[in-house]
């Protein structure tokens, strides 16, 4: 006998909109579906007002009706007897009636419907659903929150409270299943369960949340848990055909295992009722996963207190740069080897404000780098959107653009344009490398390797969203205003396999960032070459 799986259960709803909005990779352009939700609750409100007027009519005629055929019905004979009366009925039958039909059946829909259909198109589609479930996901795994904490929106820096109702928790873990991923369905099943046995109503029944359940924990190998629950399950619907299939199938297995360890030592005896279970995360396709999240979380910073006696802050005016003579820059060491700086007070909310404006309409999903191919695709561990601004879309543009030259005393002549990103639910950059390792890019025979990063934060973030380098063990968190640099090159032109640094998921807060690239072309006289490979 085969073990019957469970359904593909598809999401339904109204989300008809075919085109990859990817609403999710981005908190600015999600913003815009706020405006859009309160239009539309505007419009749902109009309805329900001319609803409620037509509804008062229609019983204030039924009232009057109602009053008039009590009396008409104690003495039929005696009520026609007036012939007012008798005229009146034939009236009202013949007219009226037809005139409270066409009340009844009178479409105060329209307006609302018509807006509804126009925006429809703008909502989000069902790969959004799919990649914010996926996001609160990440979350949870990348900072160690269990579905509880979760589930009753127990998020740090918030301003807003919201929790998940068991439905929502029953999606959840929906969509971990329909994607094979049975740790996360068995997380987000067991809230939905719980949930339910506090009394929540819900349109998920625990026979629902047991028929998933019950299958993820068997994917798991864990044969007497999955009995358990299935055993529940037939005990609150006997007539549940896989259910029953299943359990039978559960009771054979069990059987042959009970064979099998029959010549070896004793087996434990068979649990009666659902003890909960732990099960391990499966492990991916990042080696140094557990480090890049620890970071993540403000774990496992190396930086020890000798090092740290070697970071200082200073004024900086690159070499007695004119644009810096009388107004330097603060400049903070943030890492010793490789050296990371930090630039304070190097944008104005005003320039921010400016960038954001130009860059949001342009907003497009953040693409990589296939490694096997070299095409630009996108991709599940980079999660943001971002755009290209260049000098003639605003002068203030050029003015940062000249002022990023003037601190890092590099040209940004064979530079990159300025590069803006804003992360979405869970938004990140998994562990990566600026510079290239691979000769696809054509920029590379004519304008050299990316030589350095220069990263402006243009938000502060609530909570998460740091820039961590795992080789390192460095983390550096968001700050407004600020700025962080950095070589991806030594002076030789070789790769510095250090800088391999990520962005880590934003758990409370819209991240913003813009960032310049400097090529190696250009610099030739900046930063000269030194005399052995790693200088």
């Amino acid at each position: 006998m085969q073990l019957l799986v469970l359904p593909v259960l598809l999401f339904s709803g109204i989300l008809l909109w075919s085109a990859r909005a990817e609403f999710f990779t981005s908190i600015g352009q999600m913003s815009d579906l706020i405006y859009k939700e309160k239009d539309l609750v505007q419009s749902l409100k109009e309805y329900i007002r001319a609803e409620e007027f037509r509804i008062s009519k229609i019983k204030r005629w039924a009232d009057e009706a109602e009053e008039l055929t009590k009396k008409s019905t104690s003495d039929p004979e005696g009520f026609l007897a007036h012939p007012v009366n008798a005229y009146k009925l034939v009236k009202r039958l013949n007219s009226e009636w037809a005139v409270l039909e066409n009340l009844v059946l009178e479409d105060t829909t329209h307006g609302f419907i018509t807006n509804l259909t126009f925006q429809r198109q703008f909502f989000p589609s069902e790969e959004d659903e799919k990649g914010a479930a996926k996001a609160l996901m990440r979350l949870q795994d990348t900072y160690r929150l269990d579905s509880d904490t979760i589930s009753r929106g127990r998020f740090p820096g918030t301003k807003f409270l919201s929790s998940l109702s068991a439905d929502d928790c029953f999606d959840m873990g929906k969509t971990a299943y329909n994607d094979g991923d049975y740790y996360h369905t068995v997380l987000w099943m067991e809230q939905a369960l719980r949930q339910l046995e506090e009394g929540e109503e819900a349109t998920c029944s625990k026979v629902d949340v047991l028929d998933y359940l019950s299958y993820a924990v068997f994917q798991f190998g864990d044969l007497h848990r999955a009995m358990v629950l299935t055993r529940q399950l037939v005990a609150l619907d006997s007539n549940h055909e896989r259910a029953r299939n299943n359990l039978h199938y559960f009771e054979k297995l069990i059987e042959e295992e009970k064979k099998e360890n029959s010549n070896n030592t004793a087996s434990e005896p068979e649990p009666e009722t659902d003890s909960g279970g732990i099960y391990a995360r499966p492990l991916d396709y990042l080696p140094e996963r557990d480090v890049y999240e620890a970071l993540c979380r403000g774990e496992g910073v190396r930086m020890t207190p000798r090092r740290e006696k070697r970071l200082f802050c200073r004024y900086h005016n690159a070499n007695m740069n004119p644009h810096l003579l009388l107004a330097p820059v603060k400049e903070e060491d943030e890492w010793d080897l490789p050296r990371i700086v930090r630039y304070h007070n190097v944008l104005s909310d005003g320039e921010i404000d400016k960038i954001k404006e130009l860059a949001k309409p342009k907003l497009a999903r953040a693409t990589v780098r296939d490694p096997k191919t070299g095409v630009l695709t996108v991709a599940s561990y980079r999660v943001s959107k971002s755009a290209w601004l260049e000098e003639y879309d605003d002068p203030v543009i050029a003015r940062v653009n000249r002022r990023m030259q003037a601190i890092t005393g590099l040209s940004v002549d064979t530079a990159e344009l300025l590069q803006v990103a804003n992360y979405g639910m869970g938004g990140q950059y998994e562990p990566h490398f600026d510079f290239s390792r691979r000769p696809f890019d054509s920029n590379l025979k004519t304008e050299g390797n990316r030589l350095a990063t220069y990263l402006n934060y243009m938000s502060d973030v609530e909570a998460g969203g740091a820039t961590v380098f795992p080789d390192l063990g460095a983390a550096i968190w968001p700050k407004k205003g600020t700025a962080v640099f950095w070589y991806n090159l030594f002076r030789s032109g070789e790769g510095d396999y250090r800088t391999r640094h990520a962005a880590c998921p934003v758990l409370v807060g819209s991240k913003w960032v813009s960032n310049k690239w400097f090529h190696e072309r250009g610099q030739e006289f900046l930063r000269p070459c030194g005399l052995t490979e790693v200088d």
